[in-house]
């Protein structure tokens, strides 16, 4: 079965030119929405993956109706290979995953996205160790200060309870208990 997806990204826009293209290449049937492609949310094209069977066809006019980067194409992508359905671009010809070239095509982009995400990674490893080296410190910043600590243990010391400790310090004990333990 051709299933067809069409997606505008704002309410003043219209979807009858995909609309009419879709039907003239065969859809039977065809999801339309109008919400911007770079929502996460779909419910559209949420409830066309879930229709989907084995030896469909996604058609879609372009490929950015579908996925709005290689990234998210490649996840859909993934989904449709997994249940057996295919993926057609009409205006990328390149894309039409029921073909073996077409296959191809969409495994060296898998391919070169894997490098990239990789190259970021690493990029973001060296650049964390390189401001840790700075001193640069990362996460949420300490509830309380050194000195606040230190008249944490000064008040328990003195006999103060933990939580009156806290109170008087404006933080929750546990907060209190974990800045002692951890000095």
């Amino acid at each position: 079965m051709l299933i067809g997806y069409a997606r505008v990204s704002t309410d003043d826009q219209h979807l009858d030119n995909q609309r009419t293209v879709l039907t003239s290449v065969g859809c039977q049937r065809i999801y339309e929405e109008k919400i911007s492609g770079t929502k996460r949310e779909r419910p559209e094209l949420t409830k066309l993956l879930d229709h989907l069977r084995e030896n469909d066809v996604l058609i879609t006019t372009r490929l950015d109706r579908l996925a709005r980067s290689t990234r998210d194409l490649l996840e859909i992508a993934e989904i449709l290979n997994a249940r057996g359905v295919g993926l057609r671009s009409l205006a990328e010809p390149w894309v039409d995953t029921t073909s073996p070239s077409g296959k191809m095509v969409l495994t060296v982009f898998a391919g070169i996205a894997e490098f990239e995400r990789s190259l970021i990674v690493d990029r973001t490893r060296t650049g964390r160790l390189a401001a840790q080296k700075k001193g640069v410190r990362f996460g949420r910043p300490p509830k309380l200060s050194t000195e606040q600590i230190a008249m944490g243990k000064r008040l328990i010391a003195e006999g103060t309870s933990v939580r009156e400790a806290a109170h008087l310090l404006n933080c929750h004990h546990a907060t209190l208990y974990r800045a002692i333990g951890s000095q």
